[in-house]
């Protein structure tokens, strides 16, 4: 498979992980955990056999010690009992209870991933029974007890292949392509209502560091799936309003209102890692990624969401024309408003006072992490000042005005601008004045028309003898004819230009731009 162009670094950074989402997920483990499964009455149905039951029964409900001990002595063994479990049992309490073992011990040391490799495992296919639940619509029926595959007839299974017949075992990539298809395909049809969209953002937080996910995503057109669902959290107002009307239980409405609020942050979080692939820089300069980006990081009061939109800004700046765009965007005034905010996600904060003495580890935590979007902030704001600074040069103006297509780009309303290059009108017997006052005779774009309006008046105020010189090229009578003119914003700027004009420097400072 062609692999999408990335840029050179193999490992994504990776923003710190909100350690409330940690914690969360962290302590629902914790509950599944506490099941007790009848492996005995699995074994009597010779689901396991005994040597699983044996091996279960010394690793369930031991401590953490003793279960690292089992796994360091014999660890593809209990790999072989967890694969089969999920393979041969489809009740759901005990699928979710050996994924919970599962997860531990790979969250204990992620090392352990190896043991699903062993060379003794070489007759396993270990991802089969994983692809076979992520895959419920094709391969599962889920009922409200238990999870059963579809029934094989004659010794053939539904999917019309022969149950004694014996497949070639999944190889990585083709977990991990197969995977992506079914996450995107997630993206666009979920199935499941309320489920589907938020599990595959969740998916694709975690496996976009890896190369192949990344090239199959591309060209599996996941950025043009992904691109609609980065929307501010206010859009799912009136959804919130109603799940409100149905449960009065406030505290359901809080957890409800919680996954949404995690879902846009796995949703920002899965732009920031795209925005390292440079194939992807052109869709996303092109389409409104941008503008949705800064909507939500404007209206988000969620740290984790600010902070990883902020640096999925920081690091889409430096990419094609993306960081000219932010500055035509506002986002500098943006940076500026949430910089000045105190940041603090109060409820979660709340919810976890009660355990402070129990998880000291987790206040640590939120200071880092309220620390580093603070630096995110001020890295961004730096990088939009050196855009600012490249936008507002003369020789750029300059071209600007001489193909007499003008816009509201940063340079026209930098007071630091005009003060650094006000001599630089008068070259060639103030050749850019004329050219301004050309456009003000010939052009027939409102958009142009008001900015060289504004621009004479920033020279009478700016220059020293800016009234005088303005008047002896004609331009009052040009300015003058725009007053009348059908457009809001040309007559609003023409008007200031007359009144600067009129009033020359000393009081045009006074004028409301």
């Amino acid at each position: 498979m062609d692999q999408a162009e990335l840029t050179s670094e193999q490992v994504l950074p990776d923003p710190i992980l909100d350690p409330i989402a940690q914690f969360r997920f962290r302590f629902d483990l914790v509950i599944v955990l506490r099941r007790d499964i009848p492996w005995e009455t699995y074994m009597s149905t010779k689901l396991i056999s005994g040597t699983s039951l044996q091996l279960l029964r010394r690793y369930d409900h031991r401590p953490e010690s003793h279960r690292a001990q089992l796994l360091d002595d014999d660890g593809p063994s209990y790999v072989r009992v967890f694969v089969r479990v999920l393979r041969d049992i489809f009740k759901e309490d005990t699928v979710e209870y050996v994924l919970a073992l599962i997860d531990e011990m790979l969250a204990a040391n992620p090392k352990r991933a190896r043991l699903f490799h062993d060379s003794a495992l070489a007759d396993e296919d270990t991802y089969e029974p994983f692809l076979s639940y992520i895959a419920l619509e094709r391969k599962l029926v889920h009922t409200r007890e238990k999870f059963v595959r579809p029934k094989s007839q004659n010794g053939i299974v539904s999917n019309g292949e022969a149950s004694n017949g014996k497949k070639p075992l999944t190889t990585i990539d083709d977990v991990l392509i197969g995977l992506v298809k079914w996450l995107c395909e997630q993206l666009k049809k979920p199935s499941h209502p309320t489920r589907g969209v938020p599990t595959a953002i969740n998916c694709l937080a975690t496996l976009l560091k890896e190369p192949v996910v990344r090239s199959s995503f591309v060209q599996a057109d996941g950025v043009k799936l992904l691109v609609p669902l980065i929307s501010p959290a206010s859009t799912q107002q009136s959804i919130q309003d109603r799940y409100l009307g149905k449960h009065d239980d406030i505290s359901s409405y809080a957890c409800n209102s919680y996954r949404k609020s995690n879902s846009l942050y796995c949703t920002q979080y899965v732009g920031f890692k795209i925005g390292f692939i440079n194939i992807t820089i052109e869709y996303l300069a092109t389409s409104r990624t941008l503008p949705r980006l800064i909507d939500v990081v404007k209206s988000s009061t969620k740290e984790k969401v600010v902070r990883v939109v902020v640096l999925t800004l920081k690091n889409l700046m430096s990419k094609g024309t993306l960081g000219a765009q932010m500055v035509d965007l506002q986002l500098p005034q943006v940076v500026q408003s949430l910089k000045a905010q105190a940041w603090s996600d109060e409820v979660e904060i709340l919810d976890l006072k009660s355990c402070a003495l129990g998880f000291p580890f987790l206040h640590l935590a939120i200071i880092m992490y309220l620390q580093d979007l603070l630096e995110a902030l001020n890295s961004l704001e730096e990088g939009l000042k050196d855009n600012i600074k490249k936008l507002s040069s003369f020789d750029k103006y300059k071209q600007e005005v001489l193909l007499g297509h003008l816009d509201w780009s940063p340079m026209h309303k930098d007071p630091i601008f005009w003060r650094e290059n006000i001599t630089n009108f008068e070259e060639n017997d103030f050749q850019i004045l004329r050219v301004l006052i050309t456009i003000l005779d010939t052009s027939s774009d409102p958009r142009s028309l008001a900015v060289a309006c504004f621009d004479l008046s920033q020279f009478i105020q700016i220059h020293p003898a800016g009234r005088i010189i303005v008047t002896d090229l004609k331009a009052k009578e040009r300015v003058m004819k725009l007053m009348n003119h059908e457009n809001a914003e040309v007559t609003k700027n023409a008007l200031l230009c007359i009144q600067r004009l009129f009033l020359g420097a000393k009081y045009a400072s006074f004028l409301q731009v």
